[in-house]
């Protein structure tokens, strides 16, 4: 029921995000481009979920099928689940369950980003899309897509997807590739580029997240631990550079003239998340504090990003990482040395979230 429902949700969002609403007269007439759409992605979702239970099953962990999560919003799901229910007792267990999933579902988002960009239409295509008159207006004239998103859009603001490392080097070797502004009205890309990047948040080092479970495995219960704060160090400054410009526009349209006084709350907010996720321990707080609130005030400065919007997905991000995943993945009761080709692809796995990680995945111009 969780499936179908979830199906349903992705199928509407995704008639929005890449149904042809140029030519269709109803949003009946859009929906195979919305299911195609939710086939992809939960095409990704259910292969990196069942690359979990499978892995639990081979080592007689009990574990759930998938619970998948939707949500009429968005992308129409908050992802799916499986539940172990059992404590994983021996460090290969966790690492073997911990990189089913990650790995499977890269495996299926390079194969549906690598045919979609094998697939590509011309520019042309996005005459298919209502509200896209510059755009479309300059491939006609040039036969290209204009470098930068156009000024007005009907919503507003123009949505950008942030690049990746993999996307941009993949990109490269193809032509006709829509510019990150436009890219979401491509299933296959677009399917594509969220199952990276839903693989890469898995794979954030940190606590109980496939990545921590990788991770613990590899270095051990101490050396984890630094690892895992100073991450999350970094995620709450890449928080700061969208949190930041959110409060200074909204304070600047109250109480015009006091926007930098966002600088402080976030400082205060930050500070919060610190003291929650360090356990008050001042040597771990004061300076990833202080580095943190540095490197989001730096970046926005010299950058001159006060006043671009963001998503705001790592705010949401460090709470979730703090209340619900915690920062230190907790000890397994038999710790094992990992063999050289566990090792080797627990590495690769690091990898991979570097390439598909994005600091800025989504934002808004305009």
């Amino acid at each position: 029921m969780l499936f179908a429902a979830t199906f349903l949700c992705v199928t509407f969002v995704g008639i929005i995000w890449v149904g042809h609403s140029a030519t269709a007269e109803s949003y009946w007439q859009m929906w195979p481009q919305g299911a195609l759409f939710a086939a992809l992605l939960l095409a990704f979702l259910a292969t990196h979920e069942f690359g979990h239970y499978f892995a639990a099953v081979y080592h007689n962990v009990k574990v759930t099928l998938p619970y998948f999560i939707p949500i009429p919003v968005g992308i129409g799901t908050l992802g799916a689940v499986i539940k172990i229910e059992e404590r994983i007792r021996k460090t290969r267990q966790l690492f073997d369950v911990g990189i089913s999933g990650p790995i499977a579902g890269f495996v299926v988002s390079l194969i549906i980003l690598l045919y979609g960009f094998a697939t590509l239409p011309g520019p042309e295509f996005i005459e298919n899309f209502a509200g896209h008159e510059e755009v479309i207006s300059h491939i006609q004239e040039t036969g290209t897509f204009p470098e930068e998103p156009p000024e007005t859009s009907p919503e507003g603001a123009t949505i950008l997807l942030g690049n990746t490392l993999l996307y941009s080097f993949l990109a490269s070797f193809f032509d006709n590739v829509p510019p990150m502004y436009e890219m979401y009205h491509y299933p296959f890309l677009f399917a594509g580029w969220l199952g990276l990047f839903f693989t890469a948040l898995n794979l954030t080092p940190i606590g109980q997240l496939d990545g921590g479970h990788i991770l613990y495995s590899l270095l051990g219960y101490e050396k984890h631990k630094k690892v895992a704060r100073i991450g999350f160090g970094g995620i709450t400054a890449l928080a700061g550079i969208e949190a930041i410009p959110f409060l200074y526009l909204n304070i600047n349209e109250w109480m015009p003239g006091y926007g930098y006084v966002s600088i402080l709350l976030w400082g205060l907010l930050l500070l919060f998340f610190f003291n929650k996720a360090f356990y008050r321990e001042m040597n771990w707080v004061a300076p990833l504090w202080t580095l943190s609130l540095g490197i989001s005030v730096i970046y926005l400065v010299i950058s001159s990003g006060f006043t671009q919007a963001g998503s705001l997905i790592w705010v949401f991000w460090s709470f979730f990482l703090v209340y619900f995943v915690k920062i230190e993945h907790p000890p397994v009761m038999f710790e094992e040395q990992m063999s050289p080709g566990r090792r080797k692809l627990g590495w690769i796995s690091m990898a991979v979230f570097v390439l598909c990680i994005s600091p800025t995945p989504i934002y808004f111009a305009g």
